[in-house]
């Protein structure tokens, strides 16, 4: 057996190295002429293939449901089950390996992944997938740049500074720490960050730290006038320092090393801030709980923005760490709606925020959003509540805030800025029901966006009350929840899309997993929800109340679950290569430069798109539509 078996390609990728020396020693090479049957319905397989080179297709009842290509290996569901469900149609020339049944059962006695990713459904795939992940997850957090992790400002003092004005410094900033500058030319308190930081010339640049440690020891070396005592007495000046470039795992090593709790990142003789060790270990945990901290400190526009930009890094750490993709969109959801919330604080007056519901809407709503999407938000008003006159002004404000922060403006114009989308409780109400008594295309898109809605701020019962009306007007209309329900066909024509995925379409071309295969399910979702007066926002929220209303059986709602998770994740894999390379985030997936394993699970997802589309159709008559 040559060493040229990739080892690479799942479900190969988990063996061990004796595994895959048992591999070698039993493969063997065989030919297919084009057309050939490799494998007939009902036939009993006798050996796992990997293909070198060509393609095959499988067939059921004469459709093409998948295709094999390089790397590829079929069919292990039939090798374990002792026969073929399919029918294996060589459609290229092939040229593949095959495994005899009985190496490949040793490898499944002795390899529970490498069973689980032969054979086991989708859901069984990404368990073991998960489960792999979380292997590495902390040992990818320790690699992450210190200056991606949470440096507090660096507050500096002079050296006149008393005890007592350094209390009331910690008690202003909410902070447990100073530097102190041994020149008497610094302003007292001025919080500076490394640009800002200028020295007088011909003064020492020499400086310390005194924190809530030092403050004990000054308290107590004279408990009666401790307050008069000078900071710079009790500081200290042997600073350990690590560069903003340095790892966090370098600087929980010195921490470590040297029984500290801060550590000074600079650059040179720039100071960037202050890196605690309550905040690294934060980090390493829950990098969520430093943003919010963040967020509710933030006393202006420029400090959320900040907040905005970390948002986005904890997302990527996160992700390439291995933790799970649900998981990251509850945090995200979380801070985003908390970023937006204090946004509004700081720029609309109190008596607005009590008399309003400042909501968001579509995949931000849903909390399915990950990298910073269109703007979808509105306001609705309490009835008999006058606004303030300058209400456009102050809309204004927070949609170009949210621009600044990296949310690019709804192209539609779904935004609080909008007059279209920002009316009172009453009015919401009314302008839904034009929307189902004249169901436009457009109208009935503005309602499965509404649908969606979240609040973020304000009084959260405005939205409810809009909602409980929106209800009322649905569920006794069967031709509207129809046409309503329908939408989850518009996009793609089934052989374009499929042929893509079974890679029989033209190459090098991008597959818009949003519309051709997020927006089905999801919209499906949204349809079942309508219908039966489901008020959660949420898609797997609402496929878990389905389920436990006896609307969806219980094997549906999973595998409806675990394939949104899978294109939320390669939807924001492909994202995240785009920003990387400064493009903009297009929603698209390049099916070429997918790994074997997520063209299987792909393959896998559509298949139970396809199968709940069929579900969809037979629930609200879609045929004549």
């Amino acid at each position: 057996m040559p060493n040229a078996f990739n080892f690479q390609s799942s479900p190969f990728d988990c063996l061990t190295k004796e595994e895959q020396a048992r591999v070698r020693a039993r493969v063997d090479v065989v030919y297919f002429p084009k057309n050939t049957v490799i494998l007939e319905v009902g036939e009993t397989p006798s050996h796992l293939f990997v293909i070198i080179k060509g393609r095959v297709v499988q067939m059921e009842e004469n459709e093409i449901v998948a295709t094999y290509d390089v790397d590829d290996c079929f069919d292990g569901r039939g090798l374990v089950a002792g026969k073929s469900s399919s029918q294996f149609l060589a459609a290229q020339e092939v040229v593949a390996y095959q495994l005899g049944r009985q190496t490949v059962s040793d490898l499944i006695a002795s390899n529970i992944s490498f069973g689980a990713l032969l054979f086991s459904d989708l859901g069984q795939k990404l368990n073991v997938l998960s489960n792999r992940a979380d292997e590495h997850q902390m040992q990818s957090l320790t690699l992450t740049r210190v200056d991606e992790a949470f440096l507090r400002p660096a507050h500096f003092v002079n050296s006149n500074a008393t005890v007592l004005d350094v209390v009331k410094l910690f008690n202003e900033h909410r902070i447990s720490s100073v530097l102190v500058q041994s020149f008497v030319n610094s302003q007292l308190g001025q919080t500076i960050t490394a640009g800002d930081m200028n020295h007088p010339p011909g003064t020492p640049q020499t400086v310390g730290m005194f924190s809530s440690n030092d403050l004990q020891r000054a308290i107590l070396s004279d408990p009666e006038h401790f307050q008069t005592l000078k900071v710079i007495d009790f500081a200290r000046f042997n600073l350990i320092s690590v560069k903003p470039s340095s790892t966090v795992g370098d600087a929980l090593a010195l921490m470590l090393r040297h029984r500290i709790h801060r550590l000074v990142v600079q650059e040179d003789d720039k100071i960037n801030g202050v890196l605690e060790s309550l905040d690294l270990f934060s980090f390493l945990s829950n990098h969520s709980y430093l943003i919010s901290t963040l967020i509710e400190e933030a006393k202006d526009l420029e400090t959320l923005k900040n907040a905005a930009h970390k948002i986005t890094v904890m997302m990527r750490t996160l992700y390439k760490s291995g933790s799970k993709i649900h998981l990251i969109c509850g945090l995200v959801q979380e801070l985003n709606a908390r970023l937006i919330e204090k946004a509004w604080m700081l720029i609309a007056p109190k008596d607005l925020i009590d008399n309003s519901c400042l909501f968001v809407m579509g995949s931000e709503g849903r909390g399915e959003q990950l990298l910073k999407t269109d703007q979808d938000n509105g306001l609705i008003l309490r009835d008999g509540y006058t606004p303030p006159s300058d209400l456009q002004a102050l809309t204004e404000q927070l949609s170009n805030a949210l621009i600044d922060f990296g949310y690019p403006p709804c192209p539609g114009q779904i935004m609080l800025s909008n007059p279209e989308w920002r009316m009172t409780a009453s009015d919401f109400s009314k302008r839904i029901r034009e929307w189902f008594i004249m169901p436009s295309p457009a109208r009935l898109m503005n309602l499965a966006i509404f649908m969606d809605a979240d609040t973020v701020c304000g009084d959260a019962a405005l939205l409810m009350q809009v909602r409980l009306s929106q209800m009322q007007f649905t569920t006794d209309n069967d031709a509207m929840l129809s046409r309503f329900a329908s939408a989850s066909n518009a996009f793609g024509s089934d052989s374009g899309w499929w042929n893509k995925i079974l890679g029989m379409g033209s190459k090098h071309e991008a597959f818009s997993i949003k519309r051709e295969a997020i927006f089905p399910l999801v919209h499906g979702v949204r349809s079942l929800a309508l219908k039966h007066s489901i008020f959660q926002t949420g898609t797997v929220a609402r496929i878990e109340e389905l389920v436990q209303t006896g609307h969806l059986s219980a094997k549906m709602g999973l595998d409806l679950t675990q394939s949104l998770h899978l294109l939320i994740e390669l939807r924001f894999k492909s994202g995240i290569k785009e920003l990387e390379s400064a493009q903009t985030i297009s929603g698209r997936v390049d099916l070429d430069a997918l790994s074997t394993l997520e063209r299987d699970l792909l393959k896998d997802t559509i298949n139970v798109v396809r199968r709940f589309k069929s579900l969809l159709t037979q629930q609200f008559k879609l045929d004549s539509f």
